[in-house]
């Protein structure tokens, strides 16, 4: 697949803010000396660095390219949702169905385009199926609880997780070979709508939203790093299907429903007991961690953009 021009000039605005970003936190510790702040902004950052280039090359490898890296990192989401909840002995097939033939046969959906399919076979027919997997082992203590949480795991980490690359399968009339800019345009505006959420809290925020929660959310940090991030999903329009007024619109949309997505995962991580899902992501935690407010937009944002612009 040939890379929009569009594309291009995005990566080099992320790579000169990457670089940007990396020689102030360079000169704040040569200034100040090495401090936990400090360790943990050069590690977000340095995190940032690999992230941006595995999702960039991805994206120039294509379709299969894209299906493949989010395959993987759903893989490694699910693994990581699954090993903080509920399980017994009796799981242990429902668990290798969910892993080994659930999640592959979702994302070989995705890329045949079988649009029919992906977007039921979780929520209806694994749904149904996968209980009677783990039933059969006989195992009744704790099965709601047991069955719930692997249902949520596959909702979360693969069903929603897997409408990212269905973007790039859209039929958008005068925006054919262009789709990945969909995909970036959907990162972009939730992943800089939670930095900017960070920012605005430590300037100005004084409200916290749900100290139980996220003691770090604040309402200033809220309203001022939704909105910073719709003006930008503004201004990144001209690389989009869409008006600057409707950008901003679906910009406001995905970080909104980024914002309530990581609220409900923290909830989730309180009642488990632990701070974060994962440490694979040096400074960010685990990969449900950074999935978060991105799964809980996707499957929206695609739904909306199918619905008004696609021809299918």
């Amino acid at each position: 697949m040939n890379t929009p021009a569009e594309f291009s000039t995005l990566m080099i605005g992320v790579f000169a803010i990457l670089i940007t970003a990396t020689v102030i936190a360079r000169l704040i510790k040569a200034r100040t000396g090495t401090t936990e702040l400090v360790e943990n902004l050069i590690a977000r950052i340095n995190a940032w660095w690999g992230m941006v280039a595995l999702l960039a090359i991805a994206m120039i490898a294509g379709k299969t390219g894209v299906v493949i890296l989010f395959a993987l990192i759903s893989f490694a989401a699910l693994r990581e949702f699954l090993t903080l909840t509920t399980k017994r002995r009796a799981d242990h097939y429902a668990l290798l169905v969910s892993f080994f033939i659930v999640l592959p046969l979702q994302y070989i959906l995705i890329w045949t385009n079988w649009y029919g399919m992906y977007s039921i076979f979780i929520p209806v027919y694994v749904f149904l199926l996968l209980p009677i997997v783990a039933v059969l082992r006989g195992d009744t203590e704790n099965f709601l609880v047991r069955i719930a949480e692997t249902q949520w795991g596959l909702m979360i980490c693969v069903f929603a997780a897997s409408h990212v690359p269905a973007l790039i399968m859209l039929e958008i009339p005068g925006f054919e070979g262009k789709n990945v800019l969909l995909i970036a345009f959907l990162v972009v505006t939730v992943q800089i709508s939670d930095v900017l959420q960070y920012v605005w809290g430590k300037l100005l925020g004084k409200h916290k939203i749900a100290p139980k929660l996220s003691p770090s959310k604040t309402w200033e940090g809220f309203l001022g790093g939704v909105l910073s991030a719709s003006l930008i999903g503004a201004g990144l329009w001209w690389m989009t299907p869409f008006t600057p007024l409707q950008a901003f619109v679906l910009a406001l949309m995905c970080t909104l429903l980024g914002f309530f997505g990581g609220l409900v995962m923290s909830a989730i991580k309180r009642d488990k007991g632990v701070k974060d899902w994962g440490h694979l992501i040096a400074g960010h935690g685990g990969f449900v961690d950074r999935l978060d407010s991105v799964v809980f937009s996707a499957p929206i944002f695609f739904h909306v953009v199918r619905y008004f612009w696609s021809v299918a």
